[in-house]
């Protein structure tokens, strides 16, 4: 399948791209310059490119070669507007070219409009309906604008050409998981585990492992990112998501490995912070749960530090510190259901079940079901 990325690679008999001959140069030597063109491009060699491309528009503004030659150089660089105009510009001159197309496609892509970049992938299928880079590309782009079943059509399309096409398959994954369908994620993402073996992807492993999170499932999970972490030993991903699927299955000292791990490399983290901080609570070790939580306090205001320095405060029987900093937090996180339900136990512990019962209640005015509330109102109740 050629690449529509690299138009130099059309050539003619000769080995040179097949280039109008501007007034004052040859044929040969505008194909000469235009080849070193392209080859700097392929070795980021970017000014270099440049300049062989505008040396050939200066005689020949609308040689689409070199036009496109400095879009792609344009794109390299990451500045996408003025590639986009290089572009347009070639594609005025000569529409339909099919590098042009792609081209821009692509830098509307990073700009982040991607219906102008689904519009201009859909020209380009009129002139190769085939071709498997850019349908998945455009369904890629459907996907990033929410449009779940015209990505999936299109996917489902490539797959048929080209079965277990890798792109087809992540992009599947991924949409699934958008769209909080976690076990049809873990089937496609499953499937190319499948057939690449030990050269899978670690973003596959760690996608499967956060599958596994969401469902609640964290014993199945931990395998993915073990796996994961033994080919990158430090990828935050693998790393983060041992810590959660032991914090998931209670077991709080395992967790707080990774968590230091983490600590390790990223040691402002005020969100690994506060989540060693819980490891500690839990472990019932509330000096270093507070040290974790003060550290992540003094980076910056954090709702789940404070919230575990309530859950301290209500352990160690300081009840009335801990719902009074509650109270705040509510006011400020209104619909935060972890907050309603440690007011609740605050009050419980005090004795006071009926006022207990209202705090859940006032979450449940907010018009949120939520089974954790639930279940404990239920208990209050029964």
């Amino acid at each position: 399948m050629s690449d529509p990325t690299t138009p130099h690679d059309e050539l003619d008999a000769t080995g040179s791209a097949p280039l109008e001959a501007p007034s004052s140069h040859d044929h040969l030597e505008i194909a000469e310059i235009s080849k070193k063109g392209y080859q700097y491009l392929k070795e980021n060699r970017i000014n270099e490119a440049e300049h062989n491309f505008r040396l050939i528009v200066e005689e020949d503004p609308e040689n689409n070669y070199a036009l496109v030659g400095l879009g792609d150089a344009a794109r390299k660089k990451g500045t996408y507007r003025d590639a986009v105009e290089y572009y347009k510009k070639c594609l005025v001159y000569h529409p339909g070219n099919n590098y042009a197309l792609f081209g821009l496609a692509d830098c509307y892509k990073a700009l982040n409009q991607y219906q102008k970049a689904i519009e201009i992938w859909e020209q380009y299928l009129l002139h190769d309906n085939k071709n498997i880079t850019v349908l998945t590309r455009i369904a890629d782009a459907y996907r990033k604008v929410r449009d779940f079943k015209k990505s999936k059509a299109i996917y489902l399309r490539v797959l048929e050409m080209e079965t277990d096409n890798p792109y087809a398959l992540i992009g599947l994954g991924h949409l699934h998981y958008d769209f909080k369908e976690y076990r049809d994620a873990l089937h496609y993402w499953a499937r190319m585990v499948q057939f690449q073996g030990e050269s899978v992807d670690i973003r596959v492993l760690t996608s499967i492992g956060n599958c596994y999170r969401k469902l609640k499932q964290f014993d199945m999970g931990v395998p993915y990112f073990e796996r994961a972490l033994s080919k990158e030993p430090d990828n935050f991903y693998a790393l983060f998501g041992l810590a959660d699927c032991y914090r998931g299955i209670t077991e709080p000292e395992k967790s707080l490995q990774y968590w230091n791990r983490i600590l390790a490399k990223d040691p402002k983290n005020k969100v690994i912070l506060t989540r060693a901080g819980d490891a500690y609570r839990n472990m019932g070790d509330y000096e270093q749960a507070s040290y974790f939580y003060s550290k992540a306090l003094d980076i910056e205001f954090d709702v789940y530090a404070v919230l575990g320095m309530a859950t301290i405060a209500r352990l160690q029987g300081k009840i009335s510190d801990a719902i009074e900093s509650l109270h705040k937090l509510v006011q400020n996180d209104t619909r935060n259901y972890r907050l309603y339900i440690e007011l609740a136990q605050c009050y419980m512990a005090t004795g006071d079940r009926k006022r207990a019962e209202e705090i859940l209640q006032d979450y449940q005015r907010l018009g949120i079901r939520n089974p954790h509330v639930q279940d404990l109102l239920a208990r209050i109740q029964s």
